[in-house]
């Protein structure tokens, strides 16, 4: 066979070679990909269980102990939580609870606590003097949250325990009342604002945030025009408050000196850190994008909800998400 290609004439082995070539690529161009990633994602969907980690980015699972190395890397870890689903609190915990073992001591901010409720949870949390009657009615606990407090006591527990700081991230429930009733511009004209530190804060108005959340209002509430437009300018105010409770706690951890050994883990529902724009963005904002942060949406898992799955995946939901075991039925139906 090489004798006899040898004495073909070139211009005839040219044009043989080169089409054996360009035919040869195109099957692997056209033919295998396709059947590797289709196989590639039938295995992905089939594998997948409750408690593992998909990064969105790739797509891919991620084992928890490569995951703690890149978390343990940040500045701050935003949880999102599906309200009444215990195996949130159980993943919120794992978290922590791998923090502390490796030398690190995480400030936990939760959305669960109002501002006017600080004193009262720097006093159960680091003394231990009031009991959980007391604690719960000084640090207004109906008026700010309500439901049962055994749902996020464990967090609560644990910074106890292991005597760490707990940061109240909302504004005050009267306060948000009081931007639904009567709209930002004037709610700013009351004193509770002056008396909150916040009468300088801007509130931006974020284009990509907008269309976020009016939408989902619209298709989850009913109302006016008007009654839509002061419910998103208090979302606004909320999340400009978590905001701010973040950024404040972050400008003391870099004051410092222990600086390497701090980071803050902030739990709030799913929705402030969808698309890394309610809180996050105004955090990157307010530290002029000098911050190092990282966004986990957890979400309970069923075998035959991986469509579901698949559109938090394509829509980059968060920069993770975490699967959990399916939690007890939500009093009310959540809204998508």
């Amino acid at each position: 066979m090489i004798a006899r290609l040898t004495f073909l004439p070139a211009h005839r082995i040219w044009p043989t070679v080169m089409l054996i070539f360009f035919m040869s690529v195109l099957v692997c161009v056209t033919s295998a990909p396709a059947e590797d990633a289709t196989h590639s994602q039938a295995t992905l969907d089939m594998d997948w269980q409750p408690w593992q980690i998909l990064e969105t980015r790739t797509r891919r699972t991620i084992p928890f102990s490569d995951w703690l190395k890149i978390l343990e890397q940040q500045e701050i870890i935003y949880l999102g939580e599906e309200h009444h689903n215990s195996f949130h609190i159980q993943a919120a915990l794992k978290i922590l609870d791998q923090l502390v073992a490796d030398g690190m001591e995480p400030t936990i901010g939760l959305e669960m606590f109002g501002w006017d409720g600080q004193p009262a949870l720097d006093e159960y949390v680091s003394a231990g003097k009031l009991t959980t009657n007391e604690f719960l009615e000084e640090v207004r606990w109906k008026q700010n949250w309500g439901g049962a407090f055994e749902d996020y006591a464990p967090l609560v527990t644990f910074a106890r325990d292991h005597h760490l700081s707990v940061r109240a991230m909302n504004p005050p429930k009267p306060l948000i009342r009081r931007v639904v009733q009567l709209g930002l511009e004037q709610a700013k004209q009351e004193p509770e604002w002056a008396t909150w530190g916040i009468l300088q804060d801007e509130i931006v108005d974020d284009l990509a945030y907008r269309e976020r959340i009016m939408d989902q209002l619209k298709r989850c509430h009913g109302g006016t025009e008007d009654h839509f437009r002061t419910m998103y300018e208090a979302s606004m105010v909320r999340d400009e408050g978590m905001a701010k409770t973040l950024v404040t706690r972050q400008k003391e951890l870099r004051r410092d000196p222990r600086e390497a050994h701090r980071i803050i883990v902030s739990y709030t529902g799913g929705g402030h850190i969808q698309y890394n724009l309610p809180v996050p963005k105004r955090v990157a904002r307010r530290l002029g994008e000098d911050i190092k942060q990282t966004t986990v949406y957890m979400m309970s898992f069923e075998t035959n909800k991986a469509d579901d799955v698949h559109a938090r995946l394509e829509e980059s939901i968060a920069d993770y998400v975490w699967l959990t075991p399916m939690g007890k039925p939500n009093p009310t139906k959540p809204c998508k």
